[in-house]
């Protein structure tokens, strides 16, 4: 193998999606490369991953790297973080087999990823599930047992100014098929036009489908800049002593935000504020709702996602893999019964219409002249 192209350089790999190219190749520090992060890569056509950390650990069956390798991504894996020393964006590198050279120069090297490989390390990791599911269930029970008085109990709501009295909102995650769900249910927001929240970068699909979010919900670190100029409202999730990261950002680009301290993840406060504002119904996709969702974005446990679900659980419809669930298929028989539906009208018009009628008996003459010699 050698591939030989400009590269794009960030220990995160979901700011490094939004600054990468075609034809570029990623270098990154990502440990267990999930599904979203890998989906990003893919959609912006690079050649190869560099990763610093182990693109699977062991620890549970990560898909991320599985995906890059069915787009035909080249995956060089556990280089070590001394890339980083030594390589900066926009230099062009060489990969060749499972070393990196940079003019020439040899940098380093690491353990290709290829299909076989990554079989066999998913193997080991369905192997040792059992145990981390183990530790997954003690953390969410611990950690229940510390959230379930504010999540249950009277929630400390800040002031917010959208309505959601008697309302439908829909709440936008960027999760696993978030995209193709978003467009499954186009109809369903043409019709009900419901208060539209994005979470974070789920924001930034609800833009892209043509909608402008009524309300962003998160920690501000991978929605646009745009999609924040944009929208109605924002609310900024903190830690539950009041420290708000992404508070800094906001104000940077001259915008107003409400600060929300709580535990748990911005996807629960996002579902818990229209719930406390009296809406209708609560339609929420994309969200992250099993184990391995949760170890996808390094929590070791879903303890306020399950105390939130079971207090909005009669108000709320997950529409999570919805356009999984109904894919519609154009059948021939459909496309014959347009076909025929199309005729009928003609049809009729040529039967009433005395020109037509005219044509068709000279072309009928016609057809018998030619018969007869």
């Amino acid at each position: 193998m050698r591939i030989k192209a400009p590269i794009k350089i960030d220990r995160k790999t979901k700011n490094l999606a939004k600054r990468l190219s075609v034809g570029d190749i990623a270098v990154i520090n990502h440990k267990d490369i999930d599904e979203i992060a890998a989906t990003s890569l893919v959609e912006a056509k690079i050649k190869a991953v560099i990763n610093a950390d182990i693109s699977i650990s062991g620890r549970y069956p990560n898909k991320g790297p599985q995906i890059l390798c069915e787009k035909n991504i080249f995956i060089l894996d556990n280089v070590g973080k001394e890339v980083f020393d030594t390589l900066k964006e926009g230099d062009v590198v060489e990969i060749i087999d499972d070393k990196i050279y940079l003019e020439n120069n040899l940098i380093g090297s690491g353990e290709i990823l290829d299909r076989e490989k990554i079989k066999e390390k998913l193997k080991i990791c369905h192997e040792n599930l059992s145990n981390e599911l183990d530790n997954f269930i003690d953390n969410t029970i611990e950690y229940a047992k510390k959230e379930k008085d504010f999540i249950l109990g009277n929630l400390n709501m800040p002031f917010i100014q959208t309505e959601f009295k008697n309302k439908h909102a829909l709440i936008v995650v960027r999760g696993q098929n978030y995209k193709e769900d978003l467009s499954t249910i186009i109809s369903y927001i043409e019709e009900v036009k419901p208060i539209l929240i994005g979470v974070d970068g789920g924001a930034d699909a609800l833009l892209e489908f043509g909608y402008t979010p009524d309300m962003i919900v998160g920690d501000m670190d991978s929605v646009s800049d745009k999609c924040l100029k944009q929208c109605k409202e924002i609310i900024v999730h903190a830690y539950p002593d009041g420290r708000a990261p992404g508070l800094e950002r906001v104000k940077k680009l001259g915008l107003k935000a409400t600060v929300f301290p709580a535990p748990g993840t911005s996807e629960d406060i996002a579902m818990l504020i229209p719930y406390e504002k009296g809406a209708k119904l609560i339609v929420a996709l994309g969200t992250h709702s099993n184990m391995i969702d949760f170890l996808e974005k390094g929590r070791k446990g879903m303890a306020s996602t399950f105390l939130v679900r079971l207090k909005i659980g009669s108000k709320l419809i997950d529409a999570k893999g919805v356009s999984l669930l109904y894919k519609s298929r154009l059948k021939v028989k459909y496309i014959w019964g347009l076909v025929v539906a199309a005729l009928v009208p003609i049809l009729i018009v040529a039967y009433v219409s005395t020109p037509i009628q005219q044509l068709i008996k000279l072309m009928e003459l016609r057809m018998r002249l030619l018969l007869e010699f």
